[in-house]
């Protein structure tokens, strides 16, 4: 009971900050959904109309399309690329024939590019070499044969969205690659000679002993990535503008345009309250999932 008190005690001042910097500001949210709250008229207010909000949500043909962009295309896919390509580049540099020639070092600096580059200027860099005028892409294909006449990559309805997640991927990939990086410098050696001199492949060693010792860092990454990119703003907005048209338009970025570009806050307010209420679900997964033990362990 006194470590228990403790712990209460501790955490106290860092509960009151959270208090006040997003229970308060999600409270103001779902009382500014039931309204009809404007942006061009603040300073009138809304009119109380209660779950009108929703019912127009739910029942727009437009939300299902945007969904559907938020949860397969940015998310399901987004992630699920991030975590077998992060897996393949892990398992080949925690290979033999990477020690062998010396490139540990030189591989995982390389990784660190990436991460170390502004989501912002990343954009610029793949927009500029994307670009169907001046774009060194473009200008590489056309300069090999293989097309015609420049792709206008982002305007495209077939190459914008394999556009925007080659751009996400390269940004956040090499997170999830040290990771398991980490993860693969804790399997015992003499469990890898075992294998080994029992006849098992390479292939086999990774399946039966590398995947199994993973499984808690893949669980604990798939999670995290859920949460970073289901609500992720930055990548489609700077990118093409949820464009062209609708094409690429997702939950966060609909959210701004339906506040600071329709001026409907009150509608804006209830997508919000949806995303985090999606942003919930994947929280108690992740506290169910990883975080359950630490905190039976912390409270006993």
């Amino acid at each position: 009971m006194k470590n228990r008190r403790f712990v209460w005690c501790a955490l106290a001042p860092a509960f009151l900050l959270l208090g006040c910097f997003y229970i308060y500001p999600i409270v103001f949210n779902i009382q500014n959904s039931l309204t009809d709250t404007s942006l061009f008229q603040l300073r009138q207010g809304g009119n109380y109309v209660g779950s009108a909000n929703y019912f127009e949500l739910f029942t727009s043909p437009e939300f299902g399309r945007v969904l559907w962009n938020t949860a397969f295309w940015l998310t399901f896919v987004g992630v699920a690329l991030r975590i077998l390509i992060g897996l393949g580049l892990a398992l080949a540099l925690h290979s033999r024939t990477i020690a062998r020639y010396r490139l540990k070092t030189f591989a995982r600096l390389a990784l660190i590019v990436p991460w170390a580059t502004p989501p912002i200027v990343s954009i610029i860099i793949f927009k500029w070499l994307l670009d169907p005028r001046v774009g060194d892409i473009n200008q590489a294909l056309l300069g090999m044969g293989l097309i015609r006449e420049p792709i206008a990559f982002l305007g495209s309805a077939h190459w914008v969205w394999p556009v925007i997640l080659l751009i996400v991927i390269w940004n956040t990939l090499p997170l999830v690659t040290l990771s398991f990086v980490a993860s693969l410098q804790s399997v015992p050696d003499e469990l890898i000679e075992a294998a080994e001199m029992d006849g098992a492949t390479a292939l086999q060693v990774a399946r039966f002993i590398h995947l199994p010792h993973l499984k808690p860092a893949i669980i604990v990454m798939v999670l995290m990535s859920t949460f970073w990119t289901f609500n992720n703003f930055v990548y489609v907005w700077l990118t093409t503008g949820a464009g062209p048209g609708f094409l690429t338009n997702v939950m966060a970025t609909d959210v701004y345009i339906k506040a600071f570009i329709d001026g409907r806050m009150g509608f804006s307010s209830a997508m919000g309250v949806v995303m985090a209420a999606a942003m919930l679900v994947f929280g108690v997964i992740y506290l169910r999932v990883v975080a359950a033990r630490e905190f039976k362990d912390v409270l006993r």
